[in-house]
């Protein structure tokens, strides 16, 4: 749909709510209606969801105040689906006051708003937040949006954890490890996408959440463990794919270490997350862990696994060998032996949302086997 159009021309049957329309309200292949409806109260109520892209400064300054000059704010204005905007503008038109305020009034309506991107602009030379995101973005945010009828998470909370946690030594330098966070954002959409509402705890996590998911950024093992704690008691599963570090600097600097001055460093251990959430676990809750570690003697690694599974208290603990560069840290595959009771799963080398639907389909089985209720 053509966006921003201040004088519509009665040729124009896109943008034009009063013109005639020669299919009267049908769609290709139906059957067209004896009468003429009118179409921009044909096209709003025929809608599953209704997106706006791009949605320059203008457009979403109508929207706003409801303006009605156009099949796109008429049809917009009278819809009752689903509404998303992707606004798409230079960098200070979008930053300014006056967008900002007309976004916030259509979030408080319950319009989506999808941010856009930072990058080249349309000015030459120019660069900065305010570019349309790609099609897929836009497509899986929409299919988000959608409604989707039963699914088989509906009414499930899960709370996923991702990414490696940065533990200060001083005002630049941290302790911390090459964690993506692509497993745990694989898990986040694969939940989702089964009806569940997730939300998502990112340890420095460079890539966006996916659609529909709550994101909770943290930093440290500290903050991970404080995020975690207030959200775990309304969680029906835990999906504990962060990576945080098992030490810290006992007493970080204030300031940036200076190279003449050495560095002496003393290490305290780290709160154990995973265990502390398990003592507090309630009827109903599914936990899964995850063991990464480099297996020079894979036998023995499972087996440290199995140990984890017991001494954390945890229904399913995930084994990757990140030694192997093919599925090691940020490689978009992985494989994995998913450890639950006393049986083993190998799941072979897949891309990670493959090994993110072998996971729940485990975590599926294990709360159907205890008897857990789905909400």
């Amino acid at each position: 749909m053509k966006d921003d159009i201040s004088t519509p021309t009665p040729d124009d049957r896109s943008v034009n709510e009063f013109e005639r329309d020669p299919m009267r309200g049908a769609f290709p292949g139906d059957e067209a209606f004896s009468h003429d409806p009118i179409g921009h109260l044909e096209l709003a109520g025929r809608c599953d969801a209704y997106l706006v892209a791009p949605a320059s400064a203008n457009t979403i300054a109508k929207l706003a105040s409801g303006n009605a000059d156009s099949m796109l704010t008429t049809s917009f204005l009278a819809c009752t689906a689903p509404s998303l905007v992707a606004p798409a503008m230079n960098d200070r038109m979008y930053a300014d006051a006056a967008t900002q305020a007309n976004l916030a009034t259509l979030r408080e309506r319950g319009v989506e708003v999808i941010e856009p991107e930072e990058g080249k602009l349309a000015s030459r030379g120019e660069y900065g937040r305010g570019r349309l995101p790609d099609p897929e973005l836009l497509l899986a945010r929409l299919e988000a949006a959608l409604p989707a009828g039963d699914r088989p998470w509906d009414g499930l909370r899960v709370l996923v954890t991702a990414g490696g946690t940065r533990e200060p030594i001083d005002t630049v330098r941290f302790i911390g490890n090459r964690s993506s966070g692509r497993m745990g954002i694989a898990l986040a959409a694969a939940a989702a996408k089964r009806g569940a509402e997730v939300t998502l705890i990112a340890a420095n996590v460079a890539l966006p959440a996916p659609p529909g998911v709550r994101r909770v950024d943290v930093e440290t093992a500290a903050e991970l463990a404080g995020a975690a704690a207030a959200e775990f008691p309304q969680a029906h599963v835990l999906l504990m794919a962060a990576a945080p570090a098992d030490f810290r600097a006992a007493d970080p600097a204030a300031g940036k270490l200076k190279r003449q001055d050495g560095l002496d460093l003393h290490l305290e251990p780290t709160e154990d997350i995973l265990a502390s959430l398990s003592a507090g676990r309630s009827a109903g809750q599914t936990i899964v862990g995850f063991a990464a570690e480099a297996a020079a003697d894979r036998g023995k690694a499972v087996e440290r696994a199995r140990g984890k599974l017991e001494r954390k208290g945890a229904d399913l603990i995930v084994f990757n060998d990140v030694s192997d560069p093919e599925i090691g840290f940020e490689s978009e595959r992985n494989a994995v032996t998913l450890i639950a009771g006393q049986g083993e799963t190998e799941v072979p080398i897949a891309s990670k949302d493959e090994i993110a639907e072998a996971i729940l389909q485990e975590v599926d089985r294990l709360r159907e086997k205890s008897g857990r209720p789905a909400h």
